[in-house]
């Protein structure tokens, strides 16, 4: 084949790429931007009306509670989720066979669906018969079962359990493959220079995994920012709506109130702010790495 027809060659093979990505993520992102303009409801109807809808949702006191408690389990849960999964990976990043089976064992919740595994743990956690309070109670740690979903304290601690339990492993993974990919040598080198094994976990280990620490927290985080799952399933929003994350606030809005042209606004809002976070984690990661 001569020079001249590669080109063409090489952009009919992404022809089947670009075509997927234009019909089921540009066009579908442009539609939401429209119907963000919109009055549009569910049930039919509804025209152009502007920015209308983002000054709503400027004004809208309950999407920025919403926004503010989905930001606050994102802020307690990510960080958790990291210093949990890097101190396991640190526990089992031998390859014998006692760490190998329990990477496997601390990883099997992950291909536990979401929604499955609320489920379990919302019935785990029920004050009548959930193995939680019975293990409580047997323990003497409290004298009798609580109802955890009835107040924001206990139904946010449970959730952050089970989503812990559930997602931890995959944190865990990541953080294994890092410290495995550092040469043993330099290890060792440490250890002729007589560095602890702490000193050699902040001076070697957390540095050499910068990049999939970063990587890892940008998964938590936007996973966190799109929590919907277990609190549908878990708390349904309550006691009070005050367990309401934005993206239940977004579902109830487009398919429990039929506005559809509202939740598409909130939808673009919400888009904005993770991609605005996202860029700023990391742009000051590039900054400290540079530095």
């Amino acid at each position: 084949m001569s020079l001249t027809h590669r080109p063409s060659t090489g952009f009919a093979y992404l022809l089947p790429a670009i075509a997927f990505t234009a019909v089921f993520v540009l066009y579908p992102l442009l539609q939401l931007i429209y119907f963000s303009m919109t009055d549009k409801s569910l049930m039919g109807g509804g025209g152009y009306i502007g920015i209308a809808n983002y000054v709503r949702a400027f004004n809208d006191k309950a999407f920025w509670q919403a926004l503010r408690f989905t930001l606050l389990y994102t802020a307690f849960l990510t960080p958790l989720l990291m210093a949990l999964g890097f101190l396991l990976a640190l526990l089992t990043m031998r390859n014998s066979p006692l760490p190998r089976l329990t990477r496997g064992i601390i990883f099997l919740p992950v291909v536990i669906g979401l929604g499955s595994s609320s489920l379990l743990w919302f019935w785990l956690f029920d004050q009548q018969v959930g193995l939680v309070n019975r293990l409580l109670v047997d323990l003497h740690i409290i004298a009798q079962p609580l109802a955890w979903f009835t107040a924001v304290g206990t139904g946010f601690m449970a959730i952050c359990f089970s989503i812990t339990w559930k997602v931890v492993g995959f944190a865990m993974i990541l953080f294994v493959a890092a410290l495995q990919s550092i040469g043993q040598e330099m290890e060792e080198a440490a250890i002729i220079d007589g560095a602890s094994y702490w000193q050699r976990v902040w001076r070697i280990f957390i540095p050499l995994s910068r990049r999939t620490l970063l990587m890892a927290t940008l998964i938590s985080a936007i996973g966190s920012m799109l929590a919907f799952d277990q609190f549908y399933i878990m708390t349904g929003g309550g006691p009070r709506g005050q367990t309401f994350t934005t993206v239940y606030f977004v579902y109830q809005n487009s398919f429990v109130f039929f506005k559809l042209g509202y939740g598409a606004a909130l939808s673009i809002i919400l888009a904005a702010i993770i991609l605005a976070g996202s860029t700023l984690q990391v742009w000051l990661s590039r900054r400290s790495a540079g530095s």
